[in-house]
């Protein structure tokens, strides 16, 4: 602002001034009654409900050039539904309300309106009134004269036109016709006026008491003291806005007006009550409000009260601190600007209701990412699957506390005016005299007198401010008295409210510096690559979070807002640079780490009260630091500034036009308050407004189509609406290839870690905040350009839209018919690629209620399938439907936007997700399974009766029997999750029970995810190991897919020891040879890959069964061991590992054992080794040694005694007889490096999976 420094009387130029300009808005009587086609209002409605265009009729100055002045927006937001008439009949009291002008850039001004009614004395306008009477009544004839019920005939053809007071339960016709109509001869008819404050900050109360008193002098018998051009004057020219942490006091028509702006270290400047808020809604629907808003939805608020909107839009935003609403911002929206409702973007908006329609009414384009607010029936819509705020009860609780100690219901109010009387009436003074009832023990009084010295302070500027609380004999002084205590209580409130929602981000941030991620670069190449730069360790931070935060945290921590504040962290060094918000938030940070005494990234999941409450309020409420001069007399002509009773003005525009040239009466002012430090200081924040270059740098980098912040009030023209709608289409297709990248980089962890990436892998909870993320997108992008908007969810409107068409052409649900032979198992053919069969399969899930629940699970099964891509490209292909279904606009008809869109969504395809599988853990699939056995070896004979079971990670199926001949079945059974084992066997009848088996297949009939479970071994009696049933473990298959879609992949799942091992016990000489060196890093490797497992967090693990009997894990690396030296039997016999156990056990069981080692701790091993062995072959099950000796590896592991058991065997006699002397067991050196690697499975907590120990009471 210019002149912050210049010499005291000239202190009022710039953007130092209270209020920029003072606007009158109303009924231009030379145009005449124009109706406002914009409000789309209905021309059956009686003349008195329509609307007419309003203008702007005057305002002062011109213009000031650090704010010009927008008529367009001005004009629009004064009486955003034009001009309205009533009768003498009607009530007319005036209405107060206020407004934001948010500019392109993001930086904002505010309006404070109000609007009354005035007598119409213009001729023209009375007879025109008269005549669209005459027209309606002769177009409504035929219905007045129709029978009808009680309720008016014009109510009846539209039930949501506003009706008029009835004065009897039964009106008659005539009657009907009297309340419907205007008689020029007996009627007055009134029109609705605005005044207007235009201001740079928001002073609402101050604003509301100098339009009130406006009007007050206007419509009072007596005249105020001085013109009303004096008071105008007074308030544009002479009154300066207060520097940060000073209170000012100027003259009102009537009274004194007060208003203090914070310091710097408290919070920003609120001025709105924010009771209302809790009146109108209740805390829990606040709450989830506050959710909504933190997590970036779209908000629309309902309701027909225009400064509800307004105290409700800035009550949430303020409640962010410190972090701030980086989107479409519009509490009230314009009627001409409802386009605006299907913008594909996060807003907060504000629509102004008729009183009359109902929700069911609203023709929205989107819900199904959208929080729907009915602020006058006290209701709220949410979306679904929204997370609960952290310790969200502890928070409800603490904000009762607050509201109920003002005499606030924390359920709300519907009729919120009746509680604005109880708040008026719950008098500080009276609380603190309240000891006598004996009530101290209730924290509420507790707490009201720790606020006593408080309350004496307020009392004390009360009474400075020339307003006493006694009780006065003038009624009038009486009314000031309780008016401005009741705003010291607002501001009271506020502080507390804000205070504790504040401290809830202290709280759950206070370590977030640790977890900033500093740039490498220098600036101008971290600004140019900002949307594709990490600037927060989110894994860290979520790592270290309590579990039920993580829901709401991981989403959170992906927003603009987020994202936005830790740049602006990023970019200040010092605490000088620092951004307002930033530099309060940090000082509290700082200030609750002290208090603390924590280690810094520490965190407590107790709950932590707010308590700097009182301070703040002292702050607050400290002395009037200045008064404004008062309004004198301005050089007018005589005669000038009279005017009617009951009518506003025209005022002289030659006396407000300018500001004063000479300092004649500032110099009279000059504050010696306001010293030049505080001048300098001030000057000093107004350059800081470069600050808000920097948040448009910010905006600029982060923000997706960069000014679709705000929609440009003025000039919609159908070239400026399509150019917004361009900006749109571009965001959107920005946001969607930023969002993709971002889930591959998550997905493919480690791997790309190592390709510089940055961020670590990605936890259950993270991939779901991104898919849901994604769903949100998926949903804007069809929501945008809609035609006829069918049901909550546009994607999958659109779906049952191509289902229909499809099967009314009788397609056979083969959709593009199968997908490539994988060229391996011809056992299982894929399954066909069909877009209406993945509808169907999510039709056919009960669970799953809404149109947008279905829609998302669509989505996660077409990800799993990584199908997505195509099934939308198919689903687009249909150009015909499009068509049907958009506006020429809309993205989905944005051909080449489009193609880019389906491409990123490709990228999808080179990683595994289990998006569907891990989420619908409770649903019923059908599962398909087949046996392969060997052709060869007289397979086809085999007499006996086989069976499997299926395991995986979320159950297990039980046995199932399999015909014999097809060696295949289908079944249904509730998820099993990701598959993990199969355990197979046969009953051992007929004559040839000897089964020879390849693998086992087993497939999701929904995801299409195929296993195999590899075998290549025997089942049968005096057959390989003598087994009748086996463990199998098993590995996802990854189909080969057409070229285009075949990307890097994640590594595939281990599976059972192959074949090639397994036959290394059918003929022991051909097996290959492996050194000492070999199998110890075997065995390394094998417990190497146990002990990752162990540090990864639990949401990633994968399946320890595969580390401990998969191929190259524990059970194949000690097979290994065991099987170095192992001498070879005679021909024809084969000797396995579990005989050697056998004779070391029987060995173990003997006397002379016990008598060469009597250690104690020795013989304890003993016991163990020769307990498990009994507990392994007395099993009903009937497995086979190699079965035995895995399962004896699995019960050592998890039992910790593996590394005895190996020191024991080195030790037996038996090994020396059993063993060459070159075999490992038998060097000392490299048993002992084996026990110590074994030890290090100690700290774990293994637990083994059913399958593998079933049977085993031990």
């Amino acid at each position: 602002g210019a002149g912050a420094l210049a010499p005291p009387g000239v202190y009022l130029s710039g953007s130092c001034r209270f209020a920029d300009y003072f606007v009158i808005c109303g009924l231009d009587t030379e145009s005449g009654l124009e109706p406002d086609e914009l409000s789309g209002e209905n021309f059956e409605q009686s003349p008195l409900r329509r609307t007419f265009k309003s203008k702007v009729l005057a305002h002062y100055p011109d213009n000031v050039e650090w704010n010009p002045f927008d008529q367009d927006a001005v004009g629009m937001l004064c009486m955003p539904k034009g001009l309205s008439f009533r009768t003498q009949v009607d009530s007319r009291e005036p209405q107060f309300h206020s407004f934001i002008i948010t500019r392109e850039d993001g930086s904002r001004t505010y309006g404070f309106a109000l609007t009354f009614f005035e007598e119409v004395t213009s001729k023209q306008i009375c007879s025109a009134m008269q005549t669209l009477y005459h027209m309606h009544n002769a177009e409504q004839y035929d219905i007045l004269h129709t029978p009808t019920s009680p309720q008016g005939p014009e109510d009846q053809r539209h039930p949501h036109s506003q009706p008029r007071p009835m004065l009897h339960a039964a009106p008659s016709i005539s009657r009907l016709q009297r309340f419907n109509s205007y008689d020029i001869s007996r009627d007055t008819l009134y029109v609705s006026k605005c005044i207007c404050l235009i201001t740079p900050m928001a002073f609402a109360q101050a604003c509301r008491k100098v339009l009130q008193q406006l009007h007050q002098a206007v419509t009072s018998p007596q005249p105020p003291p001085l013109p009303l051009e004096s008071y105008i004057y007074n308030i544009l020219y002479e009154v300066p806005l207060p520097p940060s942490g000073r209170s000012l006091k100027f003259s009102g028509v009537y009274g004194p007006v007060v208003c203090q702006r914070p310091s710097t270290s408290e919070l920003p400047l609120f001025d709105f009550a924010i009771s209302e808020m809790f009146n109108l809604l209740g805390v829990e629907n606040v709450l989830q409000l506050f959710t909504c808003a933190l997590l970036e939805m779209q908000i629309l608020l309902y309701s027909q009260h225009y400064q509800r909107l307004m105290t409700v839009a800035e009550s949430i935003t303020a409640l962010m601190f410190p972090y701030q609403w980086q989107h479409v911002y519009v509490p009230i929206l314009p009627a001409s600007l409802l386009h605006f409702l299907d913008a594909p973007v996060p807003y907060l908006m504000g629509l102004h209701s008729n009183g009359q329609d109902d929700r069911t009414k609203l023709e929205l384009p989107q819900e199904a990412n959208l929080c729907f607010v009915d602020i006058d029936n006290h209701f709220i819509e949410l979306p679904e699957e929204l997370p609960q705020f952290p310790n969200k009860l502890e928070f409800i609780q603490e904000i009762s506390e607050v509201l109920m100690s003002f005499g606030v219901s924390p359920e709300g109010n519907i009729r919120s005016s009746d509680s604005q009387a109880k708040y008026r009436t719950f008098r500080s003074v009276d609380m603190v005299s309240d000891k006598r009832n004996g009530n101290l023990a209730s924290p509420l009084n507790s707490y009201l007198l720790r606020e006593n010295e408080t309350i004496a302070r307020l009392q004390a500027l009360v009474k400075r401010t020339g307003v006493s609380l006694e009780k006065d004999a003038s009624s009038y002084k009486d009314a000031r008295a309780q008016c401005d205590e009741e705003e010291l209580k607002m501001h009271q409130l506020n502080i507390q409210v804000r205070e504790v929602f504040a401290n809830r981000f202290t709280q759950m941030f206070a370590d977030y510096e640790v977890f900033v991620i500093q740039p490498s670069q220098d600036k101008e190449s971290w600004f140019t690559n900002r949307d594709q730069m990490q600037n927060f360790d989110k894994a860290s931070f979520l790592s270290d979070q309590p579990e039920p935060y993580l829901p709401f945290l991981s989403r959170f921590l992906e927003t603009q807002m987020f994202a936005s504040f830790i740049d602006s962290k990023i970019l200040c060094h010092d605490d000088e640079e620092k951004e307002h918000t930033l530099r309060v938030f940090d000082s509290r940070v700082d200030k609750i780490r002290m208090l603390n005494v924590r280690t810094p990234t520490l965190r407590t999941s107790m709950y932590q009260k707010c308590t700097n409450i009182e301070e703040a309020i002292e702050m607050r409420i400290s002395k009037i630091d200045h008064t404004a001069l008062h309004p004198h007399l301005l050089d007018m002509k005589i005669g000038q500034g009279r005017y009617e009773q009951g009518f506003f003005p025209r005022l002289q525009s030659d006396v407000l036009s300018t500001g004063p040239t000479s300092n004649k009466y500032a110099k009279r002012s000059a504050p010696a308050q306001w010293r030049r430090r505080d001048r300098q200081k001030q000057h000093a924040e107004h350059l800081y407004l470069d600050n808000d270059q920097r948040e448009k740098y910010i905006q600029e980098a982060r923000n997706l189509g960069t000014t679709i912040r705000q929609p440009k009030l003025s000039n919609l023209s159908p070239s400026v609406i399509a150019q917004t709608n361009w900006k749109f289409v571009e965001g959107l297709l920005k946001e969607c290839r930023n969002k993709t990248k971002r889930m591959l980089v998550e997905k493919m962890g480690r791997e790309a870690v190592e390709l510089g990436h940055g961020e670590v892998s990605i936890t259950g909870v993270e991939e779901n905040t991104l898919i849901a993320s994604l769903c949100d997108l998926l949903e804007r992008i069809w929501s945008h350009g809609l035609q006829v908007k069918q049901g909550k969810s546009a994607l999958w409107s659109h779906l049952l839209h191509y289902q229909d068409s499809k099967e009314k052409k009788n397609a056979t649900p083969g959709g593009l018919g199968p997908r490539k032979s994988d060229g391996g198992v011809s056992a299982m053919p894929p399954l066909k690629v069909s877009l209406i069969q993945d509808m169907r399969h999510i039709q056919n899930i009960s669970e799953i209620k809404t149109d947008v629940g279905k829609a998302r699970a669509w989505v996660r099964l077409s990800m799993e399938k990584k199908l997505l891509s195509r099934h939308l490209k198919q689903l687009l292909s249909d150009h015909e439907l499009t068509k049907k279904l958009y506006k020429r606009y809309a993205f989905l008809r944005c051909d080449d936007e489009k193609e880019q869109f389906l491409y990123h969504l490709l990228s999808f395809n080179a990683v595994d997700y289990f998006c569907f599988t891990n989420v619908f853990t409770t649903i019923m699939i059908p599962y398909h399974v087949v046996v392969v056995s060997s052709k060869k070896l007289g397979g086809s004979m085999f007499t006996a009766n086989p069976w499997v079971c299926v395991s995986g990670e979320l159950a297990e199926t039980g046995v199932l029997q399999v015909p014999r001949n097809t060696l295949e079945i289908t079944f249904e059974c509730q998820n099993l999750g990701k598959l993990t084992t199969v355990q197979m066997g046969h009953d051992n009848t007929g004559l040839y029970a000897k089964w020879l088996v390849e693998c086992v297949m087993v497939r999701n009939e929904i995801t299409g995810h195929t296993y195999k479970f590899p075998c290549g071994r025997w089942l049968g009696k005096g057959v390989d190991d003598g087994s009748l049933e086996r463990i199998l473990v098993g590995e996802l298959m990854t189909p080969s897919t057409e070229n285009d879609e075949r990307m890097c992949r994640t590594p595939p799942m281990q599976q059972s020891p192959g074949m090639m091992r397994r036959f290394v016990t059918i003929s022991p000489n051909s097996k290959p040879k492996l050194n000492t060196g070999q199998i110890q890093e075997g065995v390394g490797e094998a417990i190497n890959g146990i002990v990752k497992h162990f540090h990864k967090p639990e949401k990633e693990r994968g399946s320890l069964t595969l580390l401990l009997c998969g191929e190259y894990g524990l059970v194949w690396a000690l097979e290994q061991v065991f099987q170095h030296g192992f001498k070879s039997p005679r021909l024809f016999k084969n000797v396995f590992i579990w005989d050697f156990l056998e004779k070391a056990q029987v060995y173990f069981e003997s006397a002379e054992q016990r008598e060469a080692t009597p250690d104690e701790n020795w013989q304890t091993r003993v016991r163990h080794f020769c307990r498990f062995m009994r507990a392994i072959n007395n099993t009903s099950r009937n497995i086979g040694k190699d079965g035995k000796f895995q399962m004896l590896v699995c019960l050592g592991a998890r039992d910790h005694l593996l590394h005895h058991w190996i020191a024991l065997l080195a030790d037996c006699p038996i090994t020396a007889q059993m063993y060459e002397d070159t075999a490992l067991i038998k060097d000392r050196s490299l048993v002992n490096s084996l026990i110590r690697v074994l030890q290090t499975l100690q700290e774990f907590n293994i637990t083994l999976e059913a399958s593998l120990v079933k049977g085993v009471g031990i």
